[in-house]
């Protein structure tokens, strides 16, 4: 028996909202997996998706008195590398994000930088991160 138009668009709207939460899911993983490494790695977590406004940050730690603001990318493999995802709005947001950041924290760290950890997932197998310290500046690339 066929399908009538409002079954069809239930299906498809429950099929894109299982599609949402599992893309939230991998992005968690993806956030807590990056937390670890730089813990891992000498870093104090200040925050985890801070927010302000319609901005975000994904992480913000500190080193030897230099805070990093980090965007964290988790892709399935795909045409598009976790890396490649960061569009120019994203870094103007992020930019803005990090001033209002600092705004509020005033004092904290002696210098600034805005990382990128791009986690790429396969499914079914371990995770690859790679850290690009200084990824882009407050102006951009």
């Amino acid at each position: 028996m066929a399908e009538t138009g409002t079954a069809a668009g239930e299906r498809r709207e429950r099929d894109r909202t299982v599609r949402f939460l599992e893309r939230e899911a991998l992005g968690r993983r993806g956030e807590d997996l990056a937390a670890h490494l730089l813990r891992r790695t000498g870093y104090r977590i200040l925050a985890r998706n801070w927010r302000t406004g319609r901005y975000e940050i994904d992480l913000v730690g500190m080193r030897r008195g230099e805070v990093i603001f980090v965007e964290v990318k988790t892709r399935r493999p795909g045409p598009q590398s976790a890396s490649e995802a960061v569009t120019p709005a994203q870094r103007r947001n992020i930019s803005r994000a990090a001033a209002a950041w600092m705004r509020e924290n005033p004092g904290v760290g002696s210098s600034f930088r805005f990382d990128l950890i791009a986690v790429t997932w396969p499914e079914g197998r371990e995770p690859r991160l790679n850290c690009i310290p200084g990824a882009f500046d407050a102006h951009g690339p």
